[in-house]
């Protein structure tokens, strides 16, 4: 069996609509979810303008990410729920209307706060966007500034300042998350010039 291919979400519309239709198949197996959504969709569903690859889910417990992988069950399955020792998280995908729907912990022993998936920091610092009656919660884009800039992904970063140039930004959690994601010169120069 060959493996299964998924594709870029096409807009934030779509992201709200497999939001929705995931949510629901989930909800009846785990009514009270603790997650955050992360990534390039976080961003996208905070309002930036940037491409979005799959659809990313961070979750407090490993039993929720199992009695999820049962729930979608009936779906195309990208990665079966697994352990994955070099990034230390339980971590599973699937294909929801071809786009990767994916789930994880993070279980790195961080205390750190500032860390976009890893520690306190994505449970503390989130925003609850209402989807015409869907409240998806994502994490802060403070956190998810560094990650792009240690990835080094210009498509993803600069539409981030650029959402920050125009709508502010936390700057103490902004300073806190490039320090703790020891994010270097000449990106520390890039957000350097933000607004609160």
């Amino acid at each position: 069996m060959g493996e299964i291919q998924t594709r870029p979400l096409r807009d934030r519309n779509e992201l709200v609509a497999l939001l929705r239709k995931g949510f629901g198949l989930i909800e009846p197996a785990v009514p009270q979810l603790r997650y955050r959504l992360v990534g390039t969709g976080s961003a996208c569903l905070q309002g930036v303008d940037l491409p979005v690859g799959d659809i990313d889910i961070l979750l407090a417990r490993r039993s929720d990410l199992d009695a999820i992988a049962a729930a979608l069950a009936h779906l195309p399955c990208v990665t079966p729920p697994q352990w994955i020792e070099v990034s230390r998280q339980y971590f599973a995908c699937y294909s929801l209307d071809g786009v990767g729907f994916s789930f994880s912990t993070v279980e790195a022993p961080i205390v750190e706060d500032g860390w976009e998936c890893m520690g306190p920091g994505p449970w503390r610092h989130y925003v609850t966007v209402d989807c015409d009656g869907l409240r998806v919660d994502c994490v802060r884009l403070e956190l998810r500034l560094p990650s792009e800039f240690n990835r080094d992904r210009p498509d993803r970063y600069r539409p981030l300042l650029d959402h920050f140039a125009a709508h502010g930004a936390d700057l103490d959690l902004l300073r806190q998350s490039l320090t703790v994601g020891n994010v270097g010169e000449p990106f520390l120069s890039m957000a350097g010039g933000l607004r609160p």
